[in-house]
């Protein structure tokens, strides 16, 4: 069995989902934030695995569910924060895990099945986002040279990251979209429309809709 990693920020205005302001406030940006990590947890909460460990900048609220190791962050850069977080939390629980964000509250508990299941005959499994980025990185056996040092949140990302990972035996996972923008969240908020994400977007003042 893997281990599961959520990377996550506290949902605190001004901090998370800075790119959503405009047209959003920050408090609203923080409400949908906070929505897409509880549904990510949630999520996370009722996949099979050997540990569920979230990898926190901040402190934890009322929106984690019992049941995650929760680790602070460490590194400067994020790929040195995605590096410490494998290390961490391989050091807690050895073995194969999967690294996911607070960004696709949509993803199915299925679909961390199936990306944790592969990692029983593949080294690394990817799951791209439609930014040029990824949403999921699992690796079977995590060490820090696979990420540090790969160029983060830019279009050639994924690219970079698959380069560094030439080589191993991947399985890839469905491209999703990563709430970044007011359109992604739309978009993302139609494709799953009972999550708590889906619901505060509906809930925010008709002009912060557009």
């Amino acid at each position: 069995m893997t281990q599961i990693i959520v990377i996550a920020k506290e949902p605190v205005p001004g901090r998370v989902k800075t790119r959503l302001t405009p047209p959003y406030t920050p408090a609203q940006a923080a409400r949908l934030a906070e929505a897409a990590l509880a549904d990510t947890l949630n999520t996370v909460a009722v996949t099979p695995a050997t540990q569920r460990v979230l990898a926190l900048e901040g402190l934890p609220g009322l929106w984690l569910p019992s049941g995650f190791a929760v680790i602070p962050q460490r590194g400067d850069g994020l790929d040195e924060r995605l590096a410490a977080a494998f290390a961490d939390a391989h050091r807690l629980c050895p073995g194969p895990a999967i690294l996911i964000g607070m960004d696709t509250p949509q993803v199915p508990s299925s679909l961390l099945r199936v990306a944790a299941d592969a990692l029983s005959d593949h080294d690394a499994v990817y799951g791209p986002a439609c930014d040029g980025g990824y949403w999921l990185l699992g690796l079977r056996a995590p060490d820090p040279a696979f990420l540090l040092g790969v160029p983060m949140s830019r279009p050639t990302t994924g690219r970079s990251q698959l380069e560094r990972l030439a080589g191993l035996r991947i399985r890839h996972l469905p491209e999703l979209t990563d709430v970044d923008t007011a359109g992604d969240a739309h978009r993302v908020a139609a494709q799953a429309p009972g999550t708590r994400f889906a619901a505060a977007l509906r809930a925010m003042p008709a002009g912060a809709l557009r």
